[in-house]
């Protein structure tokens, strides 16, 4: 209804992903909602064509998923959150200047990079 009133065309969707491993950041245009109770969600009320912004969370080793999901970053992750955060804000900001493919050229990562050694 808020697409409609405003007439909004243009829609990110930024969500967790297991898919892919902690830190990592992807751009998909459309598709499915692989199990993702809030894309189920999206699609249901405004369809699957809408830039999704996936940040990687990684599967968890043994235990529920639901836990995993709704669980706490352990210290490695926490330490990174920040930046990565950041970094996908920046993303974000791109999009309008460079379009989806060029922002994802230039902003997805594979995943966390290693830990800056302090000297």
């Amino acid at each position: 209804a808020v697409k409609q009133f405003y007439k909004i065309e243009d829609v990110i969707v930024i969500h967790d992903d297991l898919d892919l491993p902690f830190g990592a950041i992807r751009f998909k245009m459309g598709g499915g909602h692989g199990g993702h109770n809030g894309l189920k969600s999206v699609d249901k009320m405004i369809g699957r064509e809408y830039l999704r912004v996936r940040m990687g969370i990684g599967k968890p080793k043994q235990g529920s998923v639901v836990d995993f999901v709704l669980g706490n970053f352990n210290d490695e992750e926490q330490a990174y959150l920040e930046e990565w955060i950041a970094k996908t804000v920046e993303a974000i900001d791109a999009l309008a200047d460079l379009g989806w493919e060029d922002a994802a050229s230039k902003f997805s990562q594979k995943k966390m990079p290693p830990a800056k050694k302090s000297s």
